[in-house]
């Protein structure tokens, strides 16, 4: 019996690092430090315009106000803007399962179906497949962007940015001479990310660290119970917080049997997703209540819903957070996808380079408030779940961060991809590294620019705020 594989070649180790010098041939790691914006560029503004157009449209206002809130906010909201900038662009080749919008605040704490606290991605909106670099450019570009926002200045910034790149290199490079089973088990727990950071952590960073994990354990899904839910005459019910927190009873009068079937159909299309033993524990909640809710910056306006239920009384609640999933921001850039449910392209790139996936991750499709059938991908709502602040960082604690986030980046691609190759682009001098400096100063400039571009549309009513 032969068993297929899912490569229709077998390299050898040297073959494979010969593709990644190939590469390097047709696009040397020193062109990485450039970006400019030629006159083909679209308009920004236009860009988030039509992201907008198939949105809540009273939700969007909210949107723009956030990202109007600073040139890091702008920049979390703007995935699709900076997709089309690295479109633009001579790449690689070398393809990874990208997560898509790799901005330092897409790396946290969180648990691992074992109960174990990891450091890793969590968020795939964008993943599609594309060239490793979209993803370190988009990180890299954060950590400047971060930087200036907390008034550090070129060369605290650059140390951020290079303290990052070098760390995905140098975690490519050991990926590239490990066995293949053994990159798939590789994790990020507490003890991995001590021993990341044990040369460079100072007293204070080992405090921060240590409260960061105490507080994680903090934010489990009975906290969130606590906070958004309250008893009411009807039982514990999801509590209003309009606009943030709307639920389907007050967004619609219809509250028939067919309105509860229509639920239920959902939450049976998503069961369908799961795996037999999975399915068997959801099956095991009853549906209590549902509510919209505002989620993120660049997520505002998507279609996301928050849903309670109850196991064997009100103290035993499940809240699952369905979320819409539009086409990758990336599709344009690469050709497109083969999916024909964007919720299920979210969960098979989030499996795919994620090592703690949410035992209740899945897809489904259901049919909006307003008639049309949407895409969407359902997961657990808060567990162990810890958000870095990088507002309070100083530069030694951002390098920290940055170097965990490069080296957690580079574990997430040599799941889906070929260390070898990549390694042997980026070799071991740091000419990549500084490359990526030079781009990450080039385009927090044009984010700037383009966060100005925002604020005059704003100012001469082209586009609608409101802050919440």
């Amino acid at each position: 019996m032969t068993v297929p594989s899912p490569l229709t070649t077998f390299l050898s180790p040297a073959e494979r690092a010969e593709s990644g010098r190939g590469a390097r041939r047709r696009v040397p790691r020193s062109s990485h430090s450039r970006f400019e914006a030629g006159p083909e560029r679209p308009d920004p503004v236009e860009v988030v315009e039509r992201q907008s157009a198939t949105r809540v449209q009273e939700l969007v206002p909210v949107r723009y106000g956030r990202m109007l809130e600073s040139p890091f906010r702008f920049y979390r909201g703007a995935a699709a803007i900076m997709a089309a900038d690295l479109g633009a662009a001579a790449d690689t080749g070398l393809r990874v399962q990208l997560c898509g919008d790799a901005h330092l605040l897409n790396f946290r704490l969180l648990a691992s179906p074992e109960r174990h606290l990891v450091f890793d991605i969590n968020d795939f909106d964008e993943t599609l497949a594309g060239p490793f670099e979209w993803d370190v450019k988009r990180l890299a570009a954060s950590f400047a962007i971060a930087g200036r926002a907390n008034g550090f200045d070129t060369a605290e910034q650059n140390g951020a940015v290079e303290t990052c790149v070098r760390a995905y290199r140098r975690r490519i490079r050991e990926f590239a001479g490990m066995r293949t089973l053994d990159i798939w088990y590789a994790q990020d727990d507490a003890d991995r990310m001590r021993e990341l950071m044990a040369a460079s952590m100072t007293k204070e960073a080992r405090r921060r660290t240590a409260e960061a994990t105490a507080k994680a354990r903090t934010r489990t899904h009975l906290q969130a119970f606590a906070k958004l839910t309250g008893t009411t005459a009807e039982g514990r019910r999801i509590t209003p917080d309009p606009p943030l927190i709307t639920p389907l009873r007050d967004l619609v009068t219809d509250s028939s049997p067919e309105q509860e079937k229509e639920l239920l159909a959902v939450l049976e299309g998503y069961a369908d997703s799961l795996s037999s033993e999975h399915r068997y524990l959801l099956r095991r909640y009853r549906l209590v209540d549902i509510a919209r809710k505002v989620v993120g910056v660049g997520s505002v306006g998507t279609r996301c819903w928050i849903v309670l239920l109850l196991g064997r009384d009100d103290d035993d609640p499940l809240l699952l957070q369905a979320k819409e999933a539009q086409a990758s921001v990336l599709a344009a850039q690469t050709g497109g996808d083969s999916y024909d449910n964007q919720g299920r392209r979210v969960v098979a790139g989030q499996r795919l380079i994620q090592t703690t996936s949410d035992i209740l991750l899945g897809w489904t499709h259901a049919m909006g408030l307003d008639g049309h059938e949407r895409d969407f991908y359902v997961r657990q709502l808060r567990d162990w779940k810890g958000i870095a602040r990088a507002d309070t960082m100083d530069p030694a604690m951002l390098r920290l961060f940055a170097q965990l986030c490069g080296a957690s980046l580079a574990r997430a691609h040599a799941r889906s991809s070929d260390p070898v190759a990549i390694a042997a682009y980026l070799g071991g001098g740091d000419r990549f590294d500084r490359a990526l400096a030079a781009f990450a100063q080039a385009y927090a400039d044009q984010n700037e620019r383009d966060f100005a571009a925002l604020g005059a549309a704003a100012r001469s009513g082209r586009i609608a705020t409101a802050v919440l």
